[in-house]
């Protein structure tokens, strides 16, 4: 599936928190996008969830867990939402997303010695940006 194709299947709702989510310089979190999608007719919080799961499902989006907040995907080859990987400022936050093809092919061979095989993975990784060093 293209990325042009999956743009087209997002429903409305879907395609009003990615525009919001997508124009944001950082992270989002639920009840912003919600307060920022009213005059849209999105008033309930299911509403903005189910658009949001589907959003990360669909590789549109990701979602930061330290900040419980979500970003839309940057790059244009991520493997939907199974292997994202962020690098985030501890002073000014900004938040990145890492796309270096030697971790993706680490992540997805990855094995646990304890047997346990891996559906997905979210990887944060903090320190200071060129600009706050």
């Amino acid at each position: 599936m293209t990325r042009m194709h999956k743009e087209n299947s997002l429903s409305k709702n879907q395609q009003i928190i990615f525009d919001l989510i997508d124009k944001s310089p950082e992270p989002l979190k639920a009840y912003t996008i919600l307060y920022n999608v009213q005059k849209k007719g999105i008033n309930a919080p299911p509403q903005v969830y189910r658009a949001l799961d589907k959003l990360v499902e669909v590789g549109k989006i990701h979602k930061i867990e330290s900040k419980n907040a979500f970003v839309a995907c940057k790059n244009s080859d991520c493997e939907i939402s199974k292997a994202t990987a962020f690098s985030i400022c501890e002073s000014c936050e900004v938040v990145d997303e890492i796309s270096d093809i030697k971790l993706s092919k680490y992540l997805s061979s990855f094995n646990h010695k304890k047997g346990m095989k891996f559906k997905r993975f979210n990887l944060e990784f903090f320190g200071l940006c060129k600009k706050c060093k």
